[in-house]
């Protein structure tokens, strides 16, 4: 959750994420940001580096949240948690990180400790998960897969 406020406070789309306002203000502050502007040498430019990575990296996140990106995705993510068993998870702070056996991977975001102990805890994972996971949290596919955790 820290990182989607993170990201949507640097793009100024703090309700909603629309993909025109995004991309607007992506090329504004890669504009302002770009390293070629700086010359060798000089103390911004390393800091033009830093900031355009996370500029890039901000976007990226942003856009797999987006409505239009989720909707285009839907019957995917529909068919992987409605036909794949969980191979495998993480928690870490408020992110659940759930890896699927058709080779896919989402991160929950905003799963607290206590949701997630009684996930672990409960007698049917993929149930559990099911009912209390897939429809109340916040969602993204992740590139990660099983092999890479």
């Amino acid at each position: 959750m820290k990182r989607i406020k993170e990201y949507s406070t640097l793009f100024g789309v703090e309700k909603e994420i629309d993909l025109k306002l995004l991309k607007k203000s992506y090329r504004d502050l890669v504009k302002q940001w770009h390293p070629d502007k700086f010359q060798d040498g000089d103390p911004m430019q390393e800091e033009a580096e830093l900031q355009s990575r996370h500029i890039i990296d901000g976007y990226h996140f942003l856009v797999s949240m987006a409505p239009e990106t989720k909707e285009k995705n839907l019957p995917a993510y529909t068919e992987t948690i409605t036909n794949a068993a969980i191979a495998d998870y993480q928690h870490k702070g408020l992110l659940l990180e759930v890896f699927f056996t058709d080779g896919n991977t989402y991160e929950y975001f905003g799963v607290t400790k206590s949701v997630y102990l009684k996930m672990i805890n409960a007698g049917n994972l993929n149930r559990f998960a099911k009912r209390n996971i897939y429809p109340k949290y916040t969602y993204r596919k992740s590139k990660r897969t099983l092999e890479e955790a």
